[in-house]
C-alpha cells in the first residue's frame, strides 16, 4: 500500500523522503522489519520504539514514523515521519492497512473493572446462537465465530487488534464484542475504531501499579465513551457511582441498567442456587445459569446491549436461559461428599467480596465456606492487604497461597497481604506457599455442605514464576482431589 494512503489521518509535523513509496509491511517491533517496512517507534511502558529506530535502519526499513525530534541527519533510502503522537499514528495506520475493518462491523466496547470477560463473552455466544456471524476479543480467548485463537491481553495491540478485525469481517462476521481495557485506551490500542456501542460494567481499586490514583483510571475509562461517536448507544450500570460520569460528555445515545433503581433495563432477583438464579428481566422471568448478584448486572449488560443492538426482547431471554458461565467466573464442581468447590477469577478486592456475598446468599449459614486466595506478583500492592481483609472477614478459614508471583517472591506478596489482618486473624489463617497444597488442605478441612472458593486465576491454565509459565489448572487440581 502506498505511505501517502496509510498515513493520510495522521498529524504529522514533518515528512523527509518520498511520500509515495510502496509499503510492504507493517509493524512496531523492530525485530519484525524487512526490506520494505513500515516502522512506526512508539514509547512504551518498559521500553521505547525510538531506541530501536538504527536497528530498523540496519534491516532495510522503507518508512520510519515517529513523534521525538531526534535526528541530526536522515538516510535518502528512508522516509522518516514526524507525527505528532506516534502511538495515535500507529492505531491509524495500522486501521488504514487492514481496510478500516472496525467501520465494516458492528463492534461494542465493554470496559469496567469487574465483569468485561463474562459480558463481552456471553454476548459473542448469544448472537451465535441467535445466528449471526461474531467475533470475540477477551482476556479468556479471540474468537472468530467458533474458531478460537489464544490471546496475551486483554486488548491487543492495534496491528493485532485489527488484522483480527479483518479476519472476522472476511469470515463474514456482523458483530464483534470485545473488552476494552484502561490500559488499552490510555495507549491509544482502540483509537480510531468505529463502536456501535459501549458498555460500563463498575468500578473498583485495581492497575493503581499503572495509573496514578483511582481518578485517573476513572477519567480513562471515562475516555472511552467520550469518543464514542453520536450514532454509537452508551449503555451504564446505574448502580455503580460513576456510571453518570462515564457518560457526562459522550455524544453517544444514553441508557442505563439497575437492579436497585429505575432504569432502561431493570432486574429483580427471585431465588437463588449454585446451579442457576431466577430473576426478572424488565418484568419477564426466566431462569439463568448465573450465580450471584454481580452476575444479574452482567446478564443485564448482555441483554440491554443486545435489545440495543436490535434483537427481539424475548428471543433474547429464551437464549439467556441457555447460555452457561464463562470458563473460571463462578465455575462450580461438585464432590461425592456434597461439598461444593467454586473457581473464580476474582483478583481485586471488590470481585472477591462479590464472589463470597454471592455464596453466602445461596448457603444461608447452611455451611463453612473455606477460601484459597492470592495476589499476583508486579501488580497493584496496595489491593493485597484488602484482599486479605475481605477473604477473612467474609470466610470461616482462609488460606493465603501464591497465585502468579512473576518476578516477585511469594512469601513477600503473602507478607502484604497479612499486613491487613489484625492479630485475631492471623491466628485464624493459614499461609501455604505451593497453590497445589493450599487447594489440598482447604478440600481436606472442608465437610459436607461446605463451600471452598478458589479464587484468582480463573480461566488461567498456568502459574507464571519467574518469567517462567508452569502449566496450572485450578478446576483440574480440584476435580484431582474430589475424584
Amino acid at each position: 500500500m502506498q505511505l501517502s494512503k496509510l498515513i493520510e489521518n495522521c498529524k504529522i509535523v514533518s515528512l523527509h523522503g518520498e511520500r509515495d513509496v510502496e509499503v510492504e509491511s507493517i509493524t512496531s517491533d523492530s525485530r519484525q522489519v524487512q526490506r520494505g517496512s513500515l516502522f512506526i517507534a512508539v514509547e512504551g511502558i518498559n521500553t521505547d520504539g525510538h531506541d530501536y529506530i538504527g536497528k530498523a535502519i540496519e534491516q532495510d526499513v522503507l518508512v520510519v514514523v515517529y513523534d521525538k525530534p531526534m535526528f541530526e541527519e536522515y538516510f535518502s533510502r528512508v522516509t522518516y515521519v514526524q507525527v505528532e503522537n506516534s502511538s495515535v499514528a500507529l492505531a491509524q495506520i495500522a486501521s488504514r492497512w487492514f481496510d478500516n475493518p472496525s467501520e465494516q462491523l458492528k463492534l461494542v466496547g465493554i470496559t469496567g473493572t469487574n465483569g468485561k470477560t463474562t459480558v463481552a463473552t456471553t454476548l459473542h455466544r448469544m448472537f451465535l446462537q441467535l445466528g449471526y456471524g461474531a467475533g470475540l476479543l477477551s482476556t479468556v480467548a479471540n474468537y472468530i465465530n467458533n474458531d478460537v485463537f489464544p490471546t496475551t491481553h486483554t486488548t491487543l495491540d492495534p496491528i493485532t487488534l485489527n488484522s483480527f478485525l479483518r479476519k472476522m469481517v472476511d469470515a463474514g462476521c456482523e458483530y464483534a464484542f470485545m473488552e476494552v481495557s484502561s490500559h488499552a485506551v490510555h495507549q491509544n490500542r482502540v483509537h480510531g475504531l468505529r463502536f456501535v456501542g459501549g458498555v460500563y460494567t463498575n468500578l473498583t481499586q485495581d492497575h493503581l501499579d499503572y495509573h496514578k490514583n483511582m481518578l485517573e483510571y476513572r477519567n480513562v475509562k471515562k475516555a472511552f465513551f467520550d469518543s464514542l461517536p453520536q450514532t454509537a448507544f452508551a449503555l451504564t450500570n446505574s448502580d455503580d457511582k460513576n456510571g453518570p460520569v462515564m457518560v457526562q460528555n459522550t455524544k453517544a445515545q444514553k441508557h442505563t441498567y439497575s437492579v436497585k433503581g429505575l432504569a432502561d433495563f431493570k432486574a429483580r432477583i427471585l431465588e437463588k442456587h449454585f446451579d442457576g438464579t431466577e430473576i426478572e428481566i424488565n418484568e419477564r422471568q426466566l431462569i439463568v445459569q448465573f450465580v450471584g448478584v454481580f452476575n444479574v448486572y452482567n446478564l443485564l449488560a448482555v441483554y440491554g446491549t443486545a435489545v440495543l443492538l436490535g434483537q427481539e426482547p424475548e428471543e433474547v431471554l429464551r437464549v439467556l436461559s441457555l447460555l452457561k458461565p464463562v470458563a473460571g467466573r463462578f465455575q462450580t464442581i461438585r464432590s461425592p461428599k456434597n461439598i461444593t468447590a467454586i473457581v473464580d477469577y476474582a483478583h481485586t478486592p471488590d470481585a472477591l467480596s462479590n464472589v463470597l456475598s454471592a455464596i453466602h446468599e445461596v448457603l444461608a449459614q447452611k455451611g463453612h465456606i473455606i477460601t484459597v486466595v492470592g495476589c499476583g506478583g508486579n501488580r497493584d500492592r496496595t489491593k493485597r492487604p484488602i484482599m486479605a481483609r475481605e477473604a477473612v472477614e467474609q470466610s470461616n478459614k482462609v488460606i493465603l497461597t501464591s497465585d502468579n508471583p512473576r518476578f516477585e517472591e511469594p512469601q513477600d506478596i503473602i507478607d502484604d497481604m497479612v499486613a491487613g489482618l489484625d492479630d485475631a486473624q492471623r491466628r485464624t489463617t493459614l499461609s501455604i506457599l505451593d497453590r497445589r497444597e493450599a487447594i489440598k488442605t482447604a478440600c481436606a478441612l472442608a465437610n459436607p455442605g461446605d463451600v471452598i472458593l478458589v479464587a484468582g486465576k480463573g480461566h488461567e491454565d498456568y502459574q507464571e514464576i519467574k518469567g517462567v509459565k508452569h502449566h496450572f489448572d485450578d478446576k483440574e487440581e480440584i476435580e484431582k482431589i474430589m475424584k
